[in-house]
């Protein structure tokens, strides 16, 4: 199952999205993108009053969100962020994969120790994980003066897949907007919108359970701010989830106590990053974390007890 799928039937963000093709706006066309991009299936849905300045606003949209995909993706062997992985530097690195992310990206060694000892049908050994996690650390990534970018150690390595659909969302949204895209909804595995749905309503995204299938929790309506959302169960590495894809660089495993979390934020980029920063935190410190970073969340625990901050707008399913 790929993560698109997890996402929909398992994490289920964006499975009740309203997708009807009746617009309650008249006057207003719709059309629907859907491609393949880091890893599962993307889709772009937007409204414009004229049909061919929408045809365009989605062709420049999926061509801004492929080369994102093509420079970002460690599912692509070619892409700038693979290169950089293999050779340990990267001379021009294009601009976007010198954006900041709120999070340590060099995480990568850990999420490779846990996926070959899986292949060979067990976990890390605790002397794996050390020499994994001695590889790790945000300070020994070197940007150059000449704005190259260099790891600074042998067995070092840089994963982006915490921020990159977030910021992906965030500029194909610009995108869609430079052209005078009023209502649309941007899935680039995280979730940007503006304005309202086909139905003339509020964009409404379902939050799920991480483990129990088809079971969603609440609906979130959107108010005009991008979502994000992470699960224990998206890569599991063990059957009781307890390792996951998202690691604590301290320890080098991953966080005990949180099974998802939601983060509502003003871009894409933020709100990916924060929810594994929340991971980190742990229920405990989630709505000093969400007043800290003035954005709001829904977390889940290991137990499946849900919380979330008064700032989002939900309702039982």
């Amino acid at each position: 199952m790929n993560r698109r799928q997890m996402l929909r039937v398992v994490l289920g963000l964006g499975a009740l999205a309203e997708f009807g093709e009746a617009s309650a706006s008249a006057g207003l066309c719709w059309q629907r993108r859907e491609l393949v991009g880091f890893g599962t299936i993307l889709s772009l849905k937007a409204a414009h009053q004229d049909d061919a300045t929408l045809t365009r606003a989605l062709d420049d949209a999926v061509a801004a969100l492929q080369r994102i995909e093509a420079q970002m993706s460690l599912f692509r062997d070619d892409s700038a962020l693979s290169c950089l992985n293999r050779e340990g530097t990267l001379a021009s690195p294009p601009r976007d994969l010198r954006s900041d992310g709120a999070f340590d990206p060099t995480v990568q060694p850990l999420w490779l120790a846990f996926a070959d000892a899986q292949a060979n049908g067990r976990l890390p050994t605790s002397t794996e994980v050390a020499a994994a996690r001695a590889r790790v650390g945000w300070r020994d990534l070197l940007l150059a003066a000449d704005g190259g970018v260099h790891l600074a150690r042998p067995g070092m390595g840089l994963t982006l897949n915490g921020i990159a659909q977030g910021y992906a969302a965030d500029r194909v949204r610009a995108v869609l907007m430079r052209h005078g895209i009023r209502h649309a909804l941007v899935d680039a595995g995280e979730y940007a919108m503006v304005g309202h749905n086909p139905q003339g309503e509020r964009w409404t995204l379902g939050i799920a359970d991480p483990h129990v299938q088809e079971h969603f929790i609440a609906r979130l309506f959107a108010d005009g701010r991008c979502v994000a959302t992470s699960g224990d169960d998206q890569t599991s590495f063990s059957a009781d989830h307890r390792h996951h894809h998202i690691f604590d660089p301290h320890t080098g495993y991953s966080p005990p106590d949180m099974s998802g979390v939601t983060v509502a934020a003003p871009t894409g980029a933020l709100a990916d990053a924060l929810t594994k920063v929340f991971f980190v935190a742990g229920p405990g410190r989630a709505r000093a974390l969400a007043r800290r970073w003035n954005v709001d969340a829904l977390w889940i625990d290991k137990k499946g007890r849900w919380d979330a901050t008064p700032g989002l707008a939900l309702s039982a399913v």
